[in-house]
């Protein structure tokens, strides 16, 4: 397994890797290019088998000294080989040397692998909302 990070948008063979892998992650929904230019000091984590994107985790900075880790997610056919563990962890280092100290995530109970996996690495909830679309959502926070 090879992993990349990138600091703005990659290159197009990585791009649409990392869009068609949100696709099938996120159950049809569309990340565009527009949504990703947007965000400030993007950061863009993957996870590459052969010439196959299969995990990505993708942030961007929420305050000064805070960064906010916006969406990620692994391939149905690769899951439970510890690949978001290490694209995390992997994160987390990255962030430290960048001088961020903290983190935080937004997650859903529907999707429990990922909220047991940031309680896991040391999230705590702050949080609980309902969205504009009806959707209960957790918030989670790290000291890095």
């Amino acid at each position: 397994m090879e992993y990349l990070y990138f600091h703005e948008i990659p290159k197009k063979d990585i791009l649409t890797g990392i869009l068609e892998l949100h696709k099938h992650v996120f159950e049809g929904a569309i990340l565009t290019i527009e949504e990703l230019a947007e965000k400030k000091n993007l950061l863009i984590l993957v996870a590459k088998k052969d010439e196959h994107i299969v995990g990505f985790k993708i942030g961007y900075s929420f305050s000064e000294h805070s960064f906010y880790s916006w969406l990620g997610g692994v391939h149905s056919d690769f899951r439970g080989k510890k690949i978001a563990l290490e694209l995390m962890r992997r994160q987390h280092n990255l962030l430290k040397s960048l001088g961020y100290t903290k983190v935080r995530t937004i997650s859903r109970n529907k999707r429990r692998e990922m909220l047991l996996l940031n309680i896991k690495f040391g999230f705590d909830v702050i949080e609980t909302f309902i969205s504009e679309k009806g959707t209960h959502k957790i918030v989670l926070e790290k000291e890095l």
